[in-house]
């Protein structure tokens, strides 16, 4: 059956539809996870589409001149760390880079000698992989919620949420104008503007879109681009405005980890509860357990 037969199809289906019934099935075909197994391989292919459009656009470590801040701490980490993109390069891309020379998964621990370590890997971009994982275990149905990218950057989030989820709003607040204006590319090329928007601005100037959002994303989000000063005025802002009730938050690393180091007079339980995510139920049995294992998924009280 082609497009045109099927389309006739569905509207004889639903002209045979009790009429008090109609709009009840139009929402289910609307918000229904069903469909899923139709759409998931052509969604991976418009995601890796996108990969390759950003590719693109970007340095090999896809860490622009701008983010002075982000490329001094990559550098005065213990141990040599390269920022590697995970959206952008997944495990065989990355093979065929260090084949070419382009990249390498090791250094050497004494100039000149056969003494190699492996490099340290960042990415703030999460994986398709973990992307999926996100939309399709961590979070439920989000069918008339608002999503909150903190630190958009490639968009990835947003795209993921688009394909993946039901999101009524997907919203990328993001600092840096280079990436705002990737991302308004992508949306604009991929016409993901009914549900996508992208906020060039600092998230401590957004306290009504915190107070209105249902799930709250942050990936690596403050520490690699703020001073400790600025992280600490980030989250301040966050734990004040993100008190709905129920409302969700998504992050990597844990919370705990993110105010370790920062002078925030919070007690953690008297905000949220952290929800376990249960990795052995998952059912892909060549995901990354390692990445996954950073990801953490909050509830607020």
């Amino acid at each position: 059956m082609d497009f045109d037969s099927a389309r006739r199809a569905v509207f004889q289906l639903l002209g045979a539809t009790a009429p008090a019934d109609v709009p009840a099935l139009i929402h289910w075909m609307r918000t229904t996870r069903d469909f899923d197994r139709f759409t998931h391989d052509n969604n991976d292919v418009m995601l890796k589409n996108i990969a390759d459009d950003l590719r693109n656009c970007l340095p090999l470590e896809a860490v622009l001149c701008s983010e002075h801040v982000a490329l001094q701490k990559i550098q005065q980490q213990p141990e040599p760390t390269v920022h590697v993109d995970a959206f952008l390069y997944d495990e065989e891309f990355i093979d065929s880079l260090c084949e070419e020379g382009k990249l390498s998964r090791n250094y050497c621990t004494v100039c000149g000698s056969h003494r190699i370590a492996p490099l340290g890997f960042i990415s703030h971009s999460f994986s398709l992989m973990e992307l999926k994982f996100i939309y399709h275990h961590v979070l439920p149905d989000l069918s008339g919620k608002v999503l909150v990218d903190v630190g958009s950057r490639l968009g990835t989030v947003l795209y993921g949420g688009y394909l993946y989820s039901s999101a009524l709003q997907l919203c990328g607040v993001e600092l840096n104008g280079e990436f705002c204006q990737l991302q308004e590319m992508i949306i604009k090329k991929y016409q993901f503007s009914d549900r996508i928007k992208v906020l060039h601005a600092d998230i401590c100037t957004q306290s009504a879109l915190l107070q209105s959002a249902d799930v709250i994303v942050m990936n690596n989000v403050f520490e690699y681009f703020l001073t400790e000063a600025e992280q600490a005025s980030a989250w301040d802002s966050i734990i004040h405005n993100v008190r709905k009730r129920g409302s969700l938050l998504v992050t990597v690393p844990s919370l705990q980890d993110s105010l370790m180091s920062l002078q925030i007079n919070l007690q953690l339980s008297s905000w949220v509860e952290e929800i376990p995510l249960h990795l052995e139920e998952y059912p892909q049995m060549d995901a990354d357990r390692e990445a996954l294992e950073q990801i953490h998924l909050y509830k607020v009280l």
